[in-house]
């Protein structure tokens, strides 16, 4: 672990103030030196994998059939991953019945007829020399429909819906249904199958006494607790034979109460492999637990440690996850024998091609999942299909493609007004289509808001896609021109054929609307703390809940002597209360989380009454509001702002007046579209169109920004000026929604 660290401390301290160079490693044997360990192939007996990349499972909403296409599109994103070098590729969990379904008609084999459906995901990754895992998932408990199934009938914190135990019978077929799904995947031509064993699931259900309250033979003891996932593995090997890849996710780090203990752990791995199993994959958190494990606030490889402890309890190969996104951290952990493989899932949304750009010698180039969730896990949990903010391309490879114009008459001149998410994407694109593009940006470096978000403790990551930007500018030709403010005349005489107003967002300051507000020394905006470092004092109110509001408040709870957890692996692990010796039951610290001193005093204060950022990402915001919480935050909602004075804020909460006495007030009160230049561009008979902020400034949302900007860049020559492309939105999506607010009102 000490070897990791230092590797992250230098990654996070130099590399991002040497991002903006390439490295000169651009020969494919030099790279396959540095990256030895990372690249090299793994026999596993009966077939052997050409490299130790595992390409994890994740749902992407690809899984269900789509009408008249099946499951043509999912077979398209596994390709491109497969042309981009992964060893081997693990699908979103398949039901084994529909008992195990995740939500209504989730995906399933159960059938025949699947397995035909299922042949148009395996025969296009074959065709482009890759190999590909099905995973099979029973949900458990966590199904969102009333058919779920469990153990027992112990509702799920998370969950919709209390389970219907399982009669011992039942648990018999459910143990053949695994059995049958590995052969029907099989059948499909699937190279092999993981089991999921973690995260919560139903096999995760069986194993600990806290959601397994039986009293026949698949409870009580942990003997007979641990036989449902033996008998499955051993099972499935007989159906499938021994020439088929069989990998066992394994919860090795439950970080709930009533979790698994470490001996327990040990004896399950062994049982798992004398059963059949080839991988053991390593699991980390239920879904339930109340810990960050795959957030952009978890520091990279940060559980690999968990992997290491089992180094030398088995003969099989270990594979480690969780927060790796860089094959420099990725080698290190092999290096330091924390695990023979390496699974990352997100990370290939974010570059289907990151396992070929590490072996040229080209990881620069490497697009990096900022670990945000807002476009995979966020889409997943409401029903959406599964995308990247990095790369809005994910999930969408058989539909949507960035091709080169069709010829000159299609090529055009393009401004592109500002610098940020939404211009870098609809730039970079542009120009790599074959259109002559001129980026400006008024102030001196690219990245607009990203420059603000990257001095967030917690969102380091965000300098690695202004490193991707830089270099996407450099290699498609883009005529970027900082410090340079365009106008109408500036078009003119320069001629172009479309303008693309990316020009951002403008704070609300409140200073002409609030007493006292105008002339306050002690009065600030979001922009004056995270853009020009002005003094804030010891005492902070922050006015706005959402997404700034709270990104401000972490800001200021650090500073040189209370730095970020994100960075530095024990600092975290002492801060959430996780066992670093991974002895406790469910690895979870005995004194629990370690109480931190915060850098400065803070309240965080909304207009509107419930709970504070609410809008913040469904899978992320719970993670979020526990920092600030444990930082002492003092959050209320509810509040009339009255007015500015000289020891604090005047106002008003439930008919009662108070001041909150304090050195510095900052807001976070939303923003407004910049769009002065719309009207004397559309009048002087410019094509205009707007993107991100400029289109839409109601939340800040680089996602958007980047798909509308990449969206427009596609297909521009055609484009109506104003028009305006975002992502579609599905039915499945539609239906969750509606099934979430009716069980709110229930």
């Amino acid at each position: 672990r000490i070897a990791l660290q230092k590797l992250l401390s230098r990654h996070f301290l130099n590399r991002f103030a040497a991002h903006f160079r390439q490295i000169s490693t651009s020969r494919g044997d030099t790279a396959m030196s540095k990256f030895s360990r990372l690249l090299q192939p793994l026999d596993l007996g009966h077939t052997t994998l050409r490299n130790r990349v595992v390409m994890g499972s994740m749902h992407t909403g690809l899984e269900e059939p789509a009408w008249g296409q099946g499951l043509r599109a999912m077979g398209e994103f596994f390709a491109e991953r497969a042309r981009g070098g992964v060893g081997l590729m693990v699908t979103g969990g398949i039901s084994p019945n529909r008992a195990g379904w995740v939500y209504p008609f989730a995906a399933k084999l159960t059938t025949k007829a699947e397995v035909e459906l299922h042949r148009d995901v395996t025969a296009p990754v074959h065709a482009a020399g890759g190999k590909i895992a099905m995973q099979i998932l029973h949900a458990g408990r966590y199904a969102y429909h009333p058919l779920g199934v469990a153990p027992s009938n112990v509702k799920a914190p998370i969950g919709w819906f209390t389970p219907r135990a399982l009669s011992t019978e039942e648990v018999y077929d459910t143990v053949e249904d695994y059995a049958r799904a590995a052969t029907l995947a099989r059948e499909a031509g699937y190279d092999g199958v993981e089991i999921m064993g973690s995260e919560g699931y139903l096999i995760n259900q069986f194993i600990v006494e806290r959601t397994n309250k039986r009293t026949d033979e698949w409870g009580g003891s942990y003997e007979n607790r641990m036989r449902f996932p033996t008998e499955i593995v051993r099972r499935v090997r007989q159906a499938v034979g021994d020439d088929f890849i069989i990998m066992y996710r394994l919860s090795m780090l439950d970080l709930v109460e009533g979790g698994s203990v470490w001996p327990e752990i040990v004896q399950l791995a062994k049982a798992v492999e004398g059963a059949g199993a080839d991988i053991i994959n390593t699991g980390i958190g239920w879904h339930e637990a109340r810990i960050p494990t795959i957030a952009t606030c978890v520091p990279r490889g940060g559980f690999a440690w968990v992997t290491k402890k089992l180094k030398g309890e088995v003969g099989i190969p270990l594979c480690t996850t969780n927060r790796i996104n860089d094959p420099t951290v990725a080698e290190q952990i092999l290096n330091d024998d924390c695990a023979d493989m390496i699974s990352m899932a997100r990370p290939f949304l974010a570059d289907p091609y990151f396992v070929k750009k590490a072996m040229e010698g080209r990881e620069l180039d490497i697009n990096t999942c900022i670990g945000c969730n807002q476009a995979c896990l966020d889409h997943t949990f409401k029903g959406k299909r599964a995308s990247c903010l990095v790369n809005p391309l994910a999930c969408y490879e058989s539909e949507f493609r960035i091709t080169p114009i069709a010829g000159p008459s299609d090529k055009r001149r393009i401004a592109v007004i500002g610098a940020g998410p939404a211009g870098l994407a609809a730039s970079t694109t542009a120009a790599e289509r074959g259109h002559d593009v001129v980026l400006f940006e008024a102030s001196g470096e690219i990245g607009g808001q990203f420059n603000m978000a990257k001095t967030i403790p917690g969102k380091e990551e965000f300098y690695e896609t202004l490193r991707y930007f830089n270099r996407r500018i450099e290699q498609t030709g883009v005529d970027l021109r900082l410090n340079t403010r365009a106008d109408v005349a500036t078009m003119k005489s320069e001629a172009f054929d479309a303008v693309i107003l990316a020009t951002g967002v403008e704070p609300r300051t409140l200073r002409d609307s609030l007493p006292g507000a105008a002339d306050s020394p002690i009065f600030l905006s979001y922009v004056d703390v995270l853009a020009k470092n002005a003094p804030v004092g010891k005492n902070v109110v922050v006015i706005g809940a959402g997404g700034i509001g709270f990104d401000v408040c972490e800001r200021l709870v650090h500073n040189e002597e209370h730095p970020a957890s994100s960075v530095d692996v024990d600092t975290f692990l002492k801060e959430w209360g996780v066992d670093g010796s991974n002895e406790g039951r469910g690895g979870l610290a005995p004194n629990g989380a370690e109480e931190l001193e915060p850098a400065r005093q803070i309240t965080l204060l909304q207009r509107k009454s419930g709970k504070l950022g609410a809008g913040l990402g469904k899978t992320t915001g719970w993670i979020h509001r526990q920092q600030l919480k444990k930082k002492g935050v003092n959050m209320m909602g509810g509040v009339k702002y009255l007015s500015v004075e000289p020891d604090g804020l005047r106002i008003e909460v439930k008919g009662e007046e108070r001041t909150l006495k304090c050195d510095t007030i900052v807001v976070c009160a939303g923003q407004s579209p910049k769009r002065e230049l719309e009207k004397p561009l559309a009048e002087a008979g410019f094509d205009v169109f707007k993107i991100g902020g400029a289109e839409k400034a109601a939340e800040l949302d680089a996602k958007r920004a980047i798909d509308q900007g990449t969206r427009l860049a596609a297909q521009i020559e055609h484009a109506t000026t104003g028009q305006v492309f975002n992502a579609p939105v599905g039915l499945t999506e539609r239906l969750m929604e509606g099934a979430e607010k009716l069980l709110k009102v229930a």
